[in-house]
């Protein structure tokens, strides 16, 4: 069974899920999600023989959500992931990420390589620093309505989001996943109407997807009962960790990776991703396997192809084993 407690790290309290026994696998969620997205990884992985633990990131769900836009960089994130696999008694840990939280997985492989085992990211693939910053390039290519930039104007989106919070999440999960109406197109809910809003043309399906219920969508809305704001200021932070990371510039994930992505997401849709994504094999000195594309799935891999995820998970992480 799953079980839930808070903890202490980097001066901050984490609410945390785990389930089993054996070397550490930590989960990291995107956004706008929390631990309970990786719902269908808790059994599978602990009766592999892994310890499972997935935590409410910084700024979501039950963990804190300090108030300053600056706590949100990085390098606190990344701080966040090494203090809690210390704060569980390890060394070193598997790190999982997606989303969101697979910039935080290959940034803590990328920063810290003696704490992790393996790193795997599901639909965000590994980073390599572009020439600009990412939020001014995104203004002058999209003019502003690309949704980075949009959720960088203070109080907007989170307000638009917190209106009707489950309405919101509704739309957001339904019009990112593989079975919304073209999912996967590059012009698909990647800009926003600086007046109307973000969600404004996603659709509201009057039935969810199969591998999305009301139950699940009951514990996400609790999730976002302190507001949207915490998660936001990720985006926020966009241009500062392009900053802080400067002397990563050209560097490479060092500890063995595995990359997978649904291909009616929307994120290879990103400029240059699809692009990037071919060259994975060739960039990165440990990808254990060439980059697996889930077909018919869109952005939230390990919910909409649980049994594929765990499959390709197990694999990796037996393997790294021993």
């Amino acid at each position: 069974m799953v079980e839930h407690r808070m903890i202490d790290v980097n001066g901050i309290r984490l609410h945390i899920a785990e389930e089993g026994e054996g070397p550490l696998v930590v989960l990291l969620h995107g956004f706008p999600e929390s631990w309970h997205s990786w719902r269908h990884q808790f059994a599978p992985l602990a009766a592999a023989g892994f310890r499972v633990v997935a935590p409410d990131q910084r700024g979501y769900g039950r963990s804190d959500h300090p108030q300053d836009v600056d706590a949100y960089s990085m390098l606190h994130l990344v701080g966040d992931v090494v203090g809690l696999i210390h704060a569980l008694g390890e060394k070193e840990a598997f790190v999982v990420g997606h989303d969101w939280g697979a910039p935080v997985a290959w940034h803590t492989a990328l920063l810290r390589p003696d704490v992790v085992r393996g790193v795997a990211g599901l639909s965000v693939p590994p980073p390599f620093r572009g020439e600009r910053p990412p939020l001014v390039a995104m203004q002058e290519r999209f003019g502003g309505r690309f949704y980075w930039n949009y959720f960088n104007r203070p109080g907007v989106a989170d307000a638009e989001f917190a209106k009707d919070t489950r309405t919101a999440l509704r739309k957001l999960f339904y019009s990112a996943s593989g079975d919304a109406p073209g999912a996967g197109r590059a012009d698909q809910a990647l800009v926003a109407d600086p007046a109307r809003g973000w969600l404004a043309d996603m659709i509201d399906p009057e039935v969810l997807p199969d591998w999305l219920t009301e139950q699940d969508l009951d514990e996400l809305t609790e999730n976002y009962a302190k507001g949207f704001t915490g998660a936001l200021n990720w985006y926020r932070n966009l241009d500062r960790n392009w900053e802080l990371t400067a002397a990563w510039q050209g560097a490479v994930v060092s500890p063995p990776a595995l990359y997978m992505y649904g291909d009616r997401d929307l994120v290879p849709a990103f400029p240059g991703t699809r692009e990037l994504i071919a060259k994975l094999p060739e960039l990165m000195p440990n990808l254990r396997r060439e980059p697996i594309a889930l077909p018919g799935c869109g952005h939230w891999t390990q919910q909409e192809r649980p049994e594929e995820v765990n499959a390709a998970l197990i694999e990796f992480l037996t393997e790294l084993r021993g």
